[in-house]
């Protein structure tokens, strides 16, 4: 019997992090991806826009490739309306969260993740029990 997955929605910048190999960032993410043998990734259509404006503003077209290679090796989830409609609710309801945060963590919940990572210190307070920051 095989392990129940576990869902893992990375927010963009964990993303970039894991594809442009950081050399801060990336490999305590991957050790922490190996520590989670049950663990499938997630993103959003919003994720691979935001990864895709450096390569594409820098016109780095071996970086456009991986990413888009990545993107094929993980789930990429639509932002549906009514992930729109929770991102509105967080967004009245903690007035500094930004709309694109907004719409990662309503996508991420919207479509049953277990948790959302993230390095952005901003989003451990909108919802503490989903949001791990792992940097």
């Amino acid at each position: 019997m095989g392990l129940t997955p576990f869902r893992i929605y990375l927010d963009s910048c964990i993303a970039i992090y894991l594809v442009e190999e950081h050399q801060a960032f990336a490999a305590k993410t991957e050790t922490l991806l190996e520590n989670r043998p049950d663990a499938v990734l997630f993103i959003s259509d919003l994720t691979v826009m935001e990864c895709l404006v450096g390569p594409f503003r820098s016109g780095n077209r071996p970086l456009e490739e991986k990413f888009n290679a990545w993107f094929g090796a993980v789930t990429v989830l639509p932002i549906t309306n009514i992930a729109v409609l929770e991102a509105a609710r967080l967004r009245a309801n903690h007035p500094t969260l930004k709309t694109p945060d907004a719409l990662h963590l309503a996508t991420a919940l919207h479509h049953s993740c277990d948790e959302f990572w993230t390095n952005d210190t901003r989003l451990d307070h909108v919802v503490p029990s989903f949001v791990r920051n792992i940097l």
